[in-house]
């Protein structure tokens, strides 16, 4: 991910927490040069996609403006970040615990090997986590990952952050993701630990991961309550 994105990731997550909150002025863009260490047209490019999403304005001689954005919660995540769910509550400042309800290893089927273009024979880690925000269920993630790929993977890694361990432990890079939107009836596992009704909608979120390199290193589907989590997405027309 560019570094420009990075920085409008985290400006966002401190609009939605309230950090910067409406009508106030964000800090001068020399103070952001000096907090992200970048340069002054990487900060620019940022706050450029942020006042393309109606985050901010700007008023020569007045400074940069956060707007008031009724569409944008807390609760709120852009389908553009994939840096991780403990990234993105770390940057909005809000507590995450993940608990880990089922890590194994086993030979994937048909749709993960397609998925994460591998064959029958090469084993793959099993991951089923609930990520509780702020002491209340928010997702349950079903994930599965190439052992090849992302060897020595433990629970205690689970616990905190698989995306830090790949990035600064294995020394990848992420490039990019491949996401489709799915609603689906909650099954006994959301029942369970989304605290979900029986006849209750899930919106889900399938997604392909990928290295620097162009491998798939993650197959997931990621379970919302229908009524907990939002996603945004800008669509801008050149």
């Amino acid at each position: 991910m560019p570094k420009y994105e990075e920085i409008a990731n985290t400006i966002r997550n401190r609009i939605k927490s309230d950090i910067y909150p409406p009508d106030s002025l964000l800090p001068k863009q020399i103070d952001l040069v000096k907090e992200f260490s970048v340069s002054r047209m990487t900060i620019q490019k940022a706050l450029d996609i942020l006042t393309l999403e109606g985050l901010l304005t700007s008023k020569k001689g007045v400074g940069t403006t956060v707007l008031h954005q009724p569409l944008l919660t807390k609760d709120t995540s852009t389908l553009s970040e994939y840096g991780g769910l403990s990234q993105e509550m770390a940057e909005a400042g809000r507590k995450l615990i993940s608990q880990v309800i089922e890590f194994s290893v086993e030979f994937p089927d048909d749709i993960v090997q397609e998925r994460l273009h591998i064959t029958e024979e090469e084993p793959v880690y099993k991951i089923v986590r609930l990520r509780i925000v702020e002491n209340e269920p928010f997702i349950l993630e079903h994930t599965y990952m190439p052992i090849h790929l992302i060897p020595n993977l433990k629970k205690e890694t689970l616990e905190s952050s698989i995306y830090q361990y790949i990035l600064n432990e294995l020394g990848f890079k992420i490039t990019g993701a491949y996401r489709t939107i799915h609603a689906d009836k909650s099954s006994s596992y959301d029942q369970k630990y989304l605290n979900c009704g029986e006849h209750d909608p899930v919106l889900e979120i399938r997604q392909i991961v990928y290295l620097q390199n162009g491998q798939p290193f993650e197959y997931s589907r990621s379970r919302n309550r229908y009524d907990v989590r939002d996603y945004s997405f800008l669509d801008l027309k050149k």
